[in-house]
């Protein structure tokens, strides 16, 4: 892919490296992941500190974490592709394996250029997804990067933006609500083609011609357990009122969609979760 080499691309590169705000306690793109998939569409840079994906009309790309984490908080800062990104996916989850799996998802659905980006949320337990809540973004995703954090302790789930929760998964156990709790995970990020349902329901597709889509990664920080930079306050971390607030007004301004809702796809009673 010489044309990835071009002195435009090298030009955005440099910049990117330039304007890392690396982080003592971070972690190293070379160190705590492997580029699994999309041959050399799939980079890191700058002695690990940034990595990219990117698509093509032949492949995607994608990457995971070399560890498995149970329970932590996951911060990662994204710079999504640009442009016209209608029928990509950016796809940044948790996950462990099996038939009863554990998933904790964002993911991110291009669109045409001038039209938001949708942030797709859903969580698995034992398999079992269709939870799904999407949101639009308060500013525009690919101008500049933004952290997207999961912190998934005993007591809850809470998807973050820039440190702003947007959502709240708490554990129901005690109403028959399976929680993710026992299987460890790994971190998974992939950028591919879904145009058959990714915007306006697969109406509006790829545009090859805008190709290759690139999406860029950096300043990875985990804290578990285990972490010597873990200050351990995710593991029982729980909103206060201020996050409470904004968890409200994110919701309320931001949420195109919540499962939890939708009367037409639950006429017999929504879940039980969603109830709790």
């Amino acid at each position: 892919m010489a044309y990835l080499y071009n002195n435009g691309y090298l030009s955005i590169l440099l910049l990117l490296l330039a304007g890392l705000m690396v982080v003592a306690n971070c972690g190293n793109f070379n160190q705590d992941f492997d580029l699994t998939w999309g041959e050399n569409r799939a980079k890191i840079f700058g002695g690990g500190q940034l990595l990219s994906l990117s698509l093509d009309k032949v492949s995607g790309s994608g990457f995971q974490s070399k560890k498995e984490y149970l329970f932590g908080r996951i911060d990662m800062q994204l710079k999504l592709v640009a442009g016209n990104s209608a029928g990509t996916v950016t796809a940044y989850y948790l996950s462990s394996q099996g038939p009863t799996h554990d998933e904790i998802d964002f993911e991110f659905l291009g669109n045409v250029s001038g039209d938001p980006y949708i942030l797709h949320t859903n969580v698995f337990t034992q398999g079992k997804g269709n939870r799904e809540q999407q949101f639009y973004l308060w500013f525009d995703p690919t101008r500049n990067f933004h952290t997207y954090s999961i912190i998934w302790n005993s007591q809850n789930i809470v998807f973050l933006v820039d440190n702003t929760p947007i959502r709240v998964f708490k554990n129901g156990e005690l109403v028959g609500v399976p929680y993710p709790k026992s299987q460890p995970m790994r971190i998974y990020s992939s950028l591919w083609n879904a145009d058959d349902w990714a915007t306006r329901g697969g109406l509006v597709k790829t545009d090859w011609s805008k190709a290759p889509f690139t999406a860029y990664y950096r300043n990875f920080l985990v804290q578990t357990g285990g972490s010597k930079f873990s200050n351990g306050a995710w593991q029982n971390q729980e909103l206060d009122a201020y996050s409470r607030r904004r968890l409200r007004w994110v919701q309320k301004n931001f949420m195109i969609y919540n499962y939890c809702t939708d009367y037409k796809r639950f006429p017999q009673g929504f879940p039980l979760e969603c109830t709790h």
